[in-house]
């Protein structure tokens, strides 16, 4: 079998040429349009040297263009390199030069940042402009140095054929991430797995698809999905082509910023039935605001909401199930190493106390030692069959993360995890951000959950700071309800009443805001270096405020 995204993408196309595939603000347009569109965007980076295994960079907010470059790409043979648009210059040069990227397609405000770095990247030549509302002198000098084309006009004059050389399932997809330390990594995929790792082809299911020409067999296109986080990062593109590969209709918010109660506004006119978003950092505000709008909104189309990149709290998941019982709530659980692994489903009556996933017949559990442990024994989650191919440029990386044992080949994506008796899994979180404490280990995700349950709490963080005593202790950084007061003792003793006593709180740290990603995740190395500074004082105290 072949599998290549390129040639699926078209056969939906061919399949349902008139099905509505993107919509954004006022922009509508079909499976054909669409395709035409990335058809002559591809023809434009052609014509500019890129070719079958050239990286092209995509550093855009949400929007057509992005699924449009990403589809253009993979036309040519080429890869598209995601691109963190809240990088400053240094992390963005890092990306690029690590990437080797040869072109990029960019929103026009991003110009400045772009000249400041192209000097030292020799092999970035082709820069291509999506207009936005930025129209100072300052970017339109940048793109003039830059020497940009602009998107539209290059579209309007780029051939509109199909006239590509053959292509195939080794062609790369990479996904470039961050996770919570260390410096951005390019995870390299083959077409054929990435696809059913990730974007639809069924492994995850358990109804794989079994030739490429057996995806029109069911194209019932009644999903209309909105991937409420960025594309920039895995999930949200992820959803995106899982849904165009099933011929449905990908919304898409023109909002650069998440607000809550216009993206429930969206959901109601667009008629959304499956939204994405990652973890409490959208839930949370989402379920807060649902009841005070006014009138309220229909959401009799929503039929599920699915978390994708980070649990969900089980705070957060009681709530949303009392608020919207009649919406399916969904864990999905997985990594850029991994791809979708399992999920874990919630509805009214359930237990949404432990997230446990069901999973995989290729995932397990393995030790220290790279062997299967026993039911109920904590070790490192791992997956076999369509994994990566590796780290760009890292072989080092590469062998930590998959090695091959018995001669069976592994991603151990660096979550720590057991199998419980009913063959599901527990995630307890990842190890690269455990704490050891007095010799125990305390993954910060159960002790976040727990604070996110207090009533004075709206979110938090929690890191591991050195300690003479105990090696390290746990510290939380917090966000306090507005008007609210919390306290380390106060907060020590509800983590008591849920959780073992040494995974409670010995320092606090309150803070107006908790940083996260844009995609929702948790930013451990802020949440450090906040709470260092704020408790390094010669008169340091349990608690400190930012």
């Amino acid at each position: 079998m072949e599998f290549n995204l390129a040639d699926l993408w078209e056969a939906v196309v061919d399949a349902v040429p008139e099905r509505e595939a993107f919509v954004c603000g006022n922009r509508r347009l079909t499976y054909a349009e669409a395709d035409e569109r990335a058809t002559r965007l591809a023809h434009v980076l052609a014509a500019r040297g890129v070719g079958a295994g050239d990286h092209v960079a995509v550093y855009l907010y949400n929007g057509v263009e992005y699924l449009e470059t990403m589809l253009a790409a993979f036309k040519l043979r080429a890869v598209p390199i995601n691109v963190n648009y809240r990088y400053v210059e240094d992390e963005l040069h890092h990306l690029l030069d690590d990437s080797d990227a040869t072109a990029v397609v960019f929103h026009r405000e991003f110009a400045p940042k772009l000249e400041s770095v192209h000097q030292r990247l020799p092999l970035l030549t082709t820069f291509v402009s999506v207009t936005d509302d930025e129209t100072s002198d300052a970017i339109q000098h940048s793109l003039v140095r830059l020497g940009a084309i602009a998107y539209e006009d290059a579209l309007a004059n780029a051939s509109p054929t199909r006239d590509f050389e053959p292509r195939s399932p080794d062609d790369l997809y990479i996904l470039y991430t961050g996770g919570t330390t260390g410096s951005p990594k390019g995870v390299m995929w083959r077409a054929e797995d990435i696809f059913f790792a990730a974007l639809g082809g069924g492994a995850v299911s358990g109804d794989p698809i079994t030739a490429p020409e057996r995806i029109v067999d069911d194209l019932g296109g009644t999903r209309r999905c909105l991937p409420a986080c960025p594309f920039m990062h895995g999930t949200g593109h992820w959803f995106a082509f899982n849904t165009l590969f099933g011929g449905g209709t990908v919304v898409i918010s023109p909002d650069r910023r998440f607000d809550a109660e216009r993206l429930w506004r969206l959901i109601e006119h667009e008629r959304v039935t499956f939204l994405v978003i990652v973890g409490d950092a959208f839930a949370r505000p989402l379920v807060e605001s649902v009841s005070r709008l006014e009138p309220a909104p229909d959401l009799s189309a929503l039929r599920a909401m699915l978390s994708g990149g980070a649990i969900l709290s089980p705070a957060v998941k009681s709530a949303w199930i009392d608020a919207l019982p009649e919406i399916l709530l969904i864990d999905g659980f997985g990594s850029s190493e991994s791809g979708g692994l399992g999920q874990s489903v919630a509805a009214a009556g359930s237990d949404t106390a432990v997230p446990c996933f069901t999973l995989n017949d290729d995932t397990t559990v393995l030790g220290d030692d790279l062997e299967p442990v026993e039911v109920g024994v904590v070790g490192w989650l791992a997956r076999r069959g369509r994994i990566p191919v590796g780290y760009y440029k890292d072989p080092e990386r590469t062998a930590a993360t998959f090695p091959t044992v018995h001669g069976v080949r592994w991603s151990v994506t660096g979550d720590h995890a057991r199998t419980e008796p009913d063959g599901t899994i527990t995630v307890l979180g990842r190890g690269s951000v455990s704490i050891n404490t007095g010799g125990e280990k305390v993954f910060p995700e159960e002790i976040e959950a727990v604070l996110k349950s207090h009533r004075d709490v709206f979110d938090a963080i929690v890191v591991g700071l050195p300690d003479e005593r105990w090696g390290q202790r746990v510290t939380a950084v917090v966000q306090p309800r507005p008007g609210a007061r919390v306290a380390v003792d106060e907060l020590g003793e509800h983590v008591r009443s849920h959780l073992a006593a040494y995974k409670a709180p010995r320092a606090l740290v309150v803070v107006d805001a908790i940083v996260r990603s844009p995609s929702g995740k948790p930013d451990y190395r802020w949440a450090r270096g906040v709470a260092e500074a704020a408790l390094a004082a010669p008169d340091v105290r349990p608690s400190a405020r930012s």
